[in-house]
């Protein structure tokens, strides 16, 4: 996975690392080695869910300027399509993930912390989408899932302005799930997904395929969507476990298959 990142696995959860001292920019290098990672998570069996960290000090406090200043156009034609897909590569992992965010998460350390599924705050930390104050927009999703989480109208203002926001106000307008203490952001980003391991890993990952899938669809088409996945779930062991758990009154040892 890169000198940068590497995937780490303890009692059934994945943590994603980012470790570039000192402000975990993402450069290439990072963030081909984010969609390394992705992937190994996604294909180990012994991962039921996954937390995105950049350590105790920062998360990440954006993409690496003096790599981007010198870029052109062309240049940037190029790697575009690159650095969105490794932080979808993030987004698409078919099992819970959550981000820990500590310190900064600013630029594409914000997009990173957005791929996920929830994000568990420190009290002091920051986020933003600065870009617009170096004539550019977000470029790995930040204008497509901030405005998905927060709204438009908040996702321009956030965009627009460039502005930071603190873990308080994060909250409030739904980009931040858990606001805690700075010493306990890990433990808690671990503690948001531990319910998950041992659980039904092929509903878990229908689950979230519905409700993605779902919000780049309409009404009708993402119903029918729904109804495919759900469907689905009936050739599984742990539908057939889970029900029978139910009739019998005992909790369900689910498989994952």
């Amino acid at each position: 996975m890169g000198e940068f990142v590497r995937l780490e696995i303890s009692d059934g959860i994945g943590t994603i690392r980012l470790d570039r001292p000192p402000m975990n920019a993402l450069n290439a290098e990072v963030q081909e080695g984010l969609r390394a990672a992705a992937a190994g998570a996604t294909a180990a069996p012994d991962v039921a869910a996954v937390v995105v960290y950049g350590g105790e000090q920062v998360f990440a406090a954006g993409a690496d300027i003096k790599e981007m200043a010198g870029m052109s156009y062309a240049d940037m034609a190029a790697r575009a399509g690159a650095l969105s897909s490794a932080f979808d590569a993030v987004a698409r992992i078919p099992k819970p993930v959550v981000a820990a965010v500590t310190g900064y998460a600013l630029g594409g350390g914000c997009e990173l912390a957005l791929a996920c599924d929830w994000r568990v705050v420190a009290e002091d930390a920051k986020l933003g989408q600065p870009e617009i104050k170096l004539g550019v927009i977000p470029g790995a999703g930040g204008t497509q899932r901030l405005a998905r989480l927060v709204g438009s109208a908040r996702a321009k203002d956030l965009i627009f302005s460039g502005r930071m926001v603190d873990a308080a106000e994060a909250e409030r307008i739904g980009l931040a799930d858990r606001v805690v203490p700075p010493g306990q952001v890990y433990e808690q980003a671990v503690a948001l997904v531990r319910p998950y391991v041992g659980g039904p890993a092929q509903a878990l990952r229908a689950a979230k395929l519905a409700v993605d899938g779902g919000l780049d669809r309409d009404l009708a088409a993402g119903l029918a969507w729904e109804s495919q996945l759900f469907a689905g779930l009936f050739a599984t062991e742990d539908k057939r476990e889970g029900m029978a758990a139910f009739i019998e009154k005992r909790k369900p040892s689910f498989t994952g298959r």
